[in-house]
């Protein structure tokens, strides 16, 4: 490629008062003649890992079929469109949350604190680093910010343990040490000033008053916008208008949200910036997951769509029941229909999240040729508390996972899966799975490309 523009560096931001916006890559980013294997232009890998809590109604979510023909069940059929570059695994289990002599506590909270990192959480609160932080670690060398930790429900910690294990293991999946819980963000706003609040100032007033003027973060970088505008092509042009679009729309949907709250809606209380039902705070925190991506701020996210044993607000789908409540179904057909509405819901919002990344361009490609995207759950049957043969499935890749196929992986320990990400990805594992505490026992080299 023959860029006829001056070439700028790749972690160009865009800066204003207060304010700092990283850019998408562009042409001009890519030195002039540079061959397409060089290090410059290699697309990196985004890891992604999605959790579902309370655990799903299995026979809605696994294929009877193995191999390429699996059916897309009820819970899958949202995703069909993505059916090709899908893996589909069943069996897999958390051995690490397996109950110990003399403990005590639902197993809720030995799942999910087992699920990223495959170490048995102890009641003191020590566990271990989580694959995603492996990830964040090596990626980290070539970001703003190491990871995203994102969920739908507020992480404040209320002093109410699962009998003897720590409340934090039930309110994230990411762990960066053994003692070191990474909190998740619920609230758009705030992600979204993390992501572009920027560091060109420390002065808090600075930031205060941008946010209390409703002006756009956009108003600030005009003159920056428009001295990079006039040294890129048309192409170039055209994928930063288009980027800039985005990031507009996304502010313009917070603040509305923000604005929401002076009215009278006496049967919610929403911090500010938190949308009135889940699915447009879902699709807020999505779109920001894609301009993350996008820029390049970081290449690994976590997000949880409830916290484990969380209940969620599902009123928009006429459930008034909570999620945790309704797992707990004893097979009553009104709460299990609940949990069926919820499973495919979640689904919907996978596949919105899937087809924002599909057609984002990133490079040759797409964001999702470029992401290695795990969707699944710590638990398969929330009623019982099971965490044998959980539902877990991965999109995307960048052709280092087979697609488009439903394999078994009888009783197999789900940080496998972790190893052989890091294999495919070639990230260092750092000793993740070498610890004494460790579920794992090897790679599926059988799912590689």
């Amino acid at each position: 490629m023959i860029i006829l523009k001056k070439a700028i560096p790749r972690r160009t931001f865009l800066r204003g008062a207060g304010v700092s916006l990283a850019l998408p890559l562009l042409d001009a980013m890519i030195p002039a003649l540079a061959a397409s294997t060089s290090d410059e232009t290699t697309r990196p890998l985004r890891v992604q890992f999605f959790y579902g809590p309370n655990g799903k109604i299995m026979e809605r979510w696994t294929p009877s079929t193995l191999g390429k023909n699996f059916e897309m069940t009820p819970s899958l059929e949202p995703l069909a469109k993505f059916r090709d570059k899908m893996t589909l695994l069943g069996g897999l289990n958390i051995k690490a949350a397996d109950t110990r002599p003399g403990e005590s506590g639902s197993g809720h909270a030995r799942t999910s604190a087992s699920y990223l990192t495959g170490i048995h959480p102890s009641p003191n609160g020590k566990l271990g680093p989580s694959i995603d932080q492996i990830f964040a670690r090596e990626y980290s060398k070539h970001t703003q910010l190491g990871s995203l930790e994102i969920g739908m429900e507020s992480p404040e910690i209320d002093g109410k343990a699962d009998g003897d294990y720590s409340e934090y293991y039930t309110k994230t999946i990411s762990w960066r040490t053994g003692v070191q819980p990474l909190p998740i963000e619920n609230n758009p706003r705030k992600v979204f000033d993390r992501l572009f609040g920027g560091s060109a100032s420390t002065d808090r007033s600075v930031r205060l008053s941008n946010i209390q003027s409703k002006r756009s973060i956009l108003d600030f970088i005009q003159d920056e916008t428009s001295r990079l505008t006039s040294q890129v092509g048309k192409a170039d042009q055209t994928k930063v208008d288009e980027y800039l679009d985005s990031v507009r729309d996304v502010e313009r949907r917070i603040q509305l949200a923000e604005s929401q709250i002076d009215r009278d809606i006496p049967e919610l209380e929403r911090p500010v910036g938190i949308p009135a039902t889940y699915s447009e705070q879902a699709k807020f925190l999505l779109d920001l997951q894609v301009l993350a991506m996008q820029t390049d701020l970081t290449r690994v996210i976590t997000f949880m769509y409830g916290l484990e044993s969380g209940e969620g607000d599902y009123r928009e789908l006429g459930i008034t029941e909570g999620h945790h409540a309704l797992s707990h179904h004893n097979h009553l057909a009104s709460a299990v229909e609940g949990c069926k509405q919820i499973d495919v819901f979640h689904s919907e919002l996978f596949a919105y999240y899937l087809d924002r990344l599909e057609n984002t361009i990133d490079g040759d490609g797409s964001l999702l040729d470029h992401s290695l995207i795990v969707n699944g759950s710590g638990l398969n049957d929330g009623n019982l508390h099971t965490h044998n043969d959980i539902p877990v499935l991965i999109v995307g890749g960048g052709n280092r996972i087979k697609a488009g196929i439903h394999v078994r992986k009888e009783g197999q320990p789900l940080t496998n899966l972790w190893m052989t990400m890091l294999d495919v990805a070639n990230v260092p594992s750092l000793g993740y799975g070498e610890q004494e505490d460790s579920d794992a026992s090897g790679t599926f080299n059988d799912l590689k490309v």
